[in-house]
């Protein structure tokens, strides 16, 4: 089959992943002794070396697999340790091969990263050597594509390719990443082009078009329902995208869930039907639909703006075909489900926003105002944002009529009058510098570091419509608030002094 290179265009929708040149080790060469590399780098560099595996390669694949964190020797959901995620289950013995290939024990292996890095790079190079890969074919990153989706342990050619497709992409993209103690590793964008063989795409989804299907083993789940669909279940999978598909593949796993949602792009794959039973949540498998979201419960970095939105997109199609009420008593987490002893999502899953993108309620009463961005509105828009734009209206005398999260004929009005007598284009569109007047309204007392309360809480939203970028409000002015009040006052022409005083207060309420 020819290769076909995955240029950075062609994968733009996979997320903005920093790029910052480092060389590819080359096979066989020395091992580094670059001074400046921390200890997580240099054990790539000397693992590549050792066994011939491109450095570049080994990163993507920890990265893909882990966002090169060990989580201190604890298992992932499919029986993976380390960086490497050298897994030992029924169906897959990559920890035990490691330990025949290095020496090393299986304790070291899981709970040293060196160790674990050097075993993921023994278990690549014994493939390589097992499809008969001579040096020159070693140092072609794009060669090692079918031993990947060996390393994967997908049975089924869909899985493998899954697997495989995701580290090439972070070798396309580039990766900027942090590994233990803090440590910066980082991998340049390259064009790619893998030798992907006869491993065929998934299937689509039979329930949700988006998606696509690679269906669990039937050992995994059971056929039909015992109960009417009636909550959404959201969980994290401790462990990869491909990773947990194919978990779900293997007989001895006696688990599933419906979908499992990537966390680069918000890839979605439907692994049961929903018309059955997924085994996911105890007492809730009957009446719920399982989601899988990739990642690690305690690392925030896997829960991205594509899989917010991706996994609250197929949630509001959920609900919407089942008449399931989009609140938090019908969208749980899998740590709310009674009999469950499981964490997920866990605290750094954001209930708040991902309800705001189903458009459904946070269950707290009170209209959120906070957003990471804030979109434009217009005549037909609905949701949270709608609901939020009307609510600041009407506090500010601007009848908008019920906050109802729907842009009708009465909030038309009210936003043009509001815009008349800011000075700003009447035009009825709540854009940035209508979002930065509407937000900024009220009092302005001085402001600056150290200052806390509603009225930062206030100037941060505003900064966040006013900049394009998020600014946390959490109503304490530190110093990423003071650098975005300095960031606002230079793109304004305003004095730049980092605190927010009646300059500052007016360029904001007049929407510039």
């Amino acid at each position: 089959m020819p290769r076909i290179p995955l240029g950075r265009a062609a994968l733009a929708g996979l997320g903005t992943l920093a790029v910052i040149a480092a060389a590819v080790q080359p096979a066989g060469a020395a091992p580094r002794t670059d001074r400046s590399e921390g200890p997580v780098a240099r054990a790539f560099s000397s693992a590549a070396a050792e066994y011939g595996v491109p450095r570049d390669l080994l990163i993507a694949l920890g990265y893909s697999e882990t966002h090169l964190d060990g989580h201190h020797g604890l298992p992932s959901q499919a029986g993976g340790y380390g960086v490497m995620h050298l897994v030992s289950n029924p169906g897959q013995h990559t920890l035990e091969l490691a330990s025949r290939l290095t020496g090393d024990t299986a304790r070291e292996l899981r709970t040293n990263t060196a160790a674990n890095i050097r075993g993921g790079a023994a278990v690549l190079r014994s493939y390589a050597d097992h499809a008969g890969l001579g040096t020159a074919e070693r140092r072609d990153t794009d060669t090692w594509y079918p031993l990947l989706a060996r390393y994967g342990g997908a049975t089924d050619p869909a899985t493998a390719r899954l697997y495989a497709d995701t580290v090439y992409t972070f070798l396309a993209q580039g990766v900027t990443a942090r590994a233990e103690g803090g440590e910066k590793l980082t991998l340049p964008a390259r064009e790619v082009a893998p030798e992907r063989g006869s491993l065929a795409p998934a299937a689509q989804s039979p329930d949700y078009p988006s998606a696509l299907w690679v269906p669990a083993n039937p050992a995994n789940y059971a056929v039909g329902r015992t109960a009417a669909i009636s909550k959404v279940v959201i969980h994290v999978t401790e462990g990869s995208y491909a990773g947990t598909i194919s978990w779900f593949q293997n007989p001895s796993a006696q688990v599933s869930a419906h979908y499992v949602v990537r966390s680069s792009d918000g890839q979605i794959t439907q692994t049961v039907r929903e018309k059955d039973t997924a085994w996911h949540a105890r007492s809730g498998n009957a009446s719920g639909i399982g989601i899988e979201h990739e990642g690690y419960i305690d690392n925030p970095s896997w829960f991205t703006d594509a899989m917010y939105r991706s996994s609250a997109a197929l949630t509001a199609s959920i609900c919407a075909r089942y008449g399931i009420p989009k609140d938090r008593a019908h969208i749980v987490g899998h740590s709310e489900v009674p009999g469950n002893d499981h964490t997920d999502p866990g605290p750094n899953w954001n209930w708040t926003y991902y309800m705001q993108l189903v458009g459904g309620s946070t269950g707290g009463g009170e209209v959120q105002l906070s957003f990471p961005s804030y979109d434009t509105l217009r005549s037909g828009s609905t949701g949270a944002q709608v609901s939020a734009a009307q609510s600041l209206l009407n506090a500010q005398g601007f009848d908008a009529g019920t906050v109802d999260g729907s842009f009708g004929a009465k909030t038309v009005s009210a936003v043009t009058a509001f815009q008349k007598a800011r000075g700003l284009d009447a035009d009825g569109v709540v854009g940035a510098r209508t979002w930065t007047a509407l937000l900024s309204a009220g009092t302005t007392p001085a402001l600056s570091q150290g200052s806390t309360g509603a009225a930062v809480q206030r100037l941060q939203r505003a900064l966040t419509a006013a900049l394009g970028r998020t600014v946390t409000a959490d109503g304490d002015f530190g110093p990423g608030t003071q650098q975005a009040v300095r960031d606002y006052q230079t793109s304004r022409s305003l004095g730049v002094d980092g605190q927010v005083g009646p300059a500052t207060w007016g360029a904001l309420q007049a929407g510039r």
